[in-house]
């Protein structure tokens, strides 16, 4: 604990303010994130209820971040892996 005490000591006062404001601005954009993310379940959990299945809508939504020349590598990829292999 005596090192705590030490860089707490080291820390000047603008030091300790700007500190807090960075751990305020984590501590939101964590909140944020959560609120995010349970919108996110709501939003598959409803494309489910649709009859989609939740596992392609989120293969497309991973498919559709990519530019197109990475998804052509990977597309080349796998194919060049299944040839090497004999096929599926």
């Amino acid at each position: 604990m005596a090192d705590g005490a030490a860089a707490i000591d080291a820390i000047n006062t603008s030091g300790q303010g700007k500190l807090k404001s960075l751990i305020e601005r984590i501590e939101r954009l964590e909140e944020d994130k959560a609120a995010v993310a349970g919108d996110l379940r709501e939003v598959y959990a409803e494309a489910k209820s649709e009859g989609f299945d939740v596992k392609i809508v989120r293969k497309v939504v991973r498919l559709r971040k990519q530019d197109t020349a990475q998804r052509a590598e990977e597309e080349a990829l796998i194919e060049l892996y299944i040839s090497a292999i004999g096929g599926l």
